[in-house]
């Protein structure tokens, strides 16, 4: 599957998830939520995955951990905000070029509907 198929079943599954529980609970619970849902949509799904930082030669074990990651190819950040802003962007951003991945989907759920909280941000290479 290519990253826009697999990033179109990752929103239909976290619309399903914000459609049952709505807004105002905590970050993670729809990550478990979207985890359940991914994994049952037959998605091979990562959860807190540790992500290592490699400065110059040397790997540190720095506490970076994904939230989720689909298909070793999308990165999916989940929060529960008043409203998203630049650093949560740049936060993705850092996760893609890390891992090497090209795609991510940056997901607030405390909104009404999730289409007003959802990013989706491409890594350049």
């Amino acid at each position: 599957m290519t990253e826009n198929e697999i990033s179109g079943k990752i929103i239909g599954c976290a619309i399903e998830v914000h459609k049952l529980l709505g807004p105002g609970l905590l970050e993670s619970a729809y990550v478990e939520c979207l985890f359940y849902e991914l994994q049952k949509a037959g998605l091979f799904v990562e959860k807190q995955k540790s992500l290592p930082l490699i400065y110059k030669e040397v790997k540190l074990d720095a506490g970076y951990r994904l939230d989720l990651i689909v298909e070793h190819k999308v990165i999916v950040e989940v929060k529960s905000i008043e409203s998203l802003n630049d650093i949560h962007t740049a936060q993705v951003l850092t996760y893609l070029k890390l891992s090497g991945c090209k795609l991510g989907l940056l997901m607030n759920f405390n909104v009404l509907l999730l289409v007003e909280g959802l990013k989706r941000l491409v890594n350049k290479l």
